[in-house]
């Protein structure tokens, strides 16, 4: 094989791998770090949609010894629901624009209320959540990391 072929072929292997591994790279899909580490939540095609549970808890105990409840639930019946495996966000669809998902919702355990959300993911190890009402500006952003375990 000459010297021309061989980079050819070179070339030709690089250009078609590389989108394979951008595509997995930019992939929503796994565990999340939340912002101040108190928890992992991993996210997961649910359909067509883009959903996620808790899948650690920094403190996953009550002083007892039992695992964390959902006690601060707005509904009385869901605060006996454990924290741990609970799934928090639901409905996400991509928006048209990659790596971007809309129409989405997310649960906030710490005070049992469900919000709006939008989500982007920023970087391969960054995903941006924001959670409001009515409209994106009344809300709350959370950077997550990537969790590399």
């Amino acid at each position: 094989m000459r010297l021309f072929e061989f980079v050819v072929l070179l070339v030709s292997i690089v250009l078609f791998a590389a989108p394979t591994a951008w595509a997995q790279d930019d992939s929503p899909f796994g565990q999340w770090v939340t912002d101040g580490g108190l928890s992992r939540v991993e996210l997961y095609a649910c359909g067509a949609e883009l959903c996620g549970r808790i899948v650690w808890l920094q403190e996953p105990l009550e002083e007892n010894g039992t695992p964390k409840v959902d006690d601060k639930n707005e509904n009385e019946a869901l605060r006996s629901r454990a924290l741990m495996g609970l799934n928090l966000i639901v409905g996400f669809v991509p928006n048209g624009r990659p790596g971007r998902w809309k129409n989405g919702t997310i649960y906030n355990p710490e005070d049992g209320k469900t919000y709006q959300c939008i989500m982007r993911l920023e970087d391969t190890n960054t995903i941006v959540v924001r959670g409001y009402v009515l409209l994106p500006i009344f809300g709350r952003t959370q950077t997550w990391t990537r969790y590399r375990g």
